[in-house]
C-alpha cells in the first residue's frame, strides 16, 4: 500500500519557481520584484534584461524557470502567461565585523533573501 500523491500547491492554470540564498537584502530584491508583478512574462523578461540592478539577472533566471515549469510540467501556453505573484522573503544573515576606533567593534550584516514567482495563464480578452 503506497502513499497518496501530494496535492498541487498551485491552481491548475498556475506554475511557480523559487530561488533561495540570493546575496542581497530583501528590501532591494523587493524593488525588482515589484517591477515585474502583474506584467506579461515577455514584458517582464525585457524589463529584467535591461534593468541596471545587479540582482535582476537572478530574478530573470527564476522567472525563466517558472515559465519552463508552466510549459513542461503543467502544459500551459507560454504566450498567455502573466506574473501573478512575486514575493520576497528573508533568509540567513551572515554576521561579520570590523574593528572601529577606541576598541569598539562595528557589526556588518550580510543578508540573504529568497524570491518566489508564480505565473498564471490568462485567457486573451477580445
Amino acid at each position: 500500500m503506497g502513499k497518496d500523491k501530494n496535492p498541487r500547491r498551485v491552481a491548475d492554470n498556475e506554475a511557480m519557481a523559487k530561488l533561495r540564498m540570493l546575496r542581497t537584502s530583501p528590501q532591494k530584491l523587493n524593488l525588482v520584484a515589484a517591477m515585474i508583478r502583474g506584467k506579461k512574462v515577455e514584458t517582464a523578461l525585457n524589463d529584467l534584461t535591461f534593468s541596471k540592478k545587479r540582482i535582476a539577472l537572478d530574478v530573470k533566471k527564476c522567472l525563466q524557470s517558472a515559465i519552463a515549469n508552466a510549459e513542461n510540467n503543467h502544459g500551459l501556453d507560454v504566450d498567455s502567461l502573466v506574473v501573478a505573484e512575486a514575493w520576497v522573503g528573508k533568509n540567513l544573515v551572515m554576521k561579520r565585523g570590523r574593528p572601529r576606533a577606541r576598541g569598539r567593534y562595528g557589526r556588518i550584516m550580510k543578508p540573504f533573501s529568497e524570491i518566489t514567482i508564480k505565473v498564471r495563464q490568462v485567457e486573451e480578452q477580445a
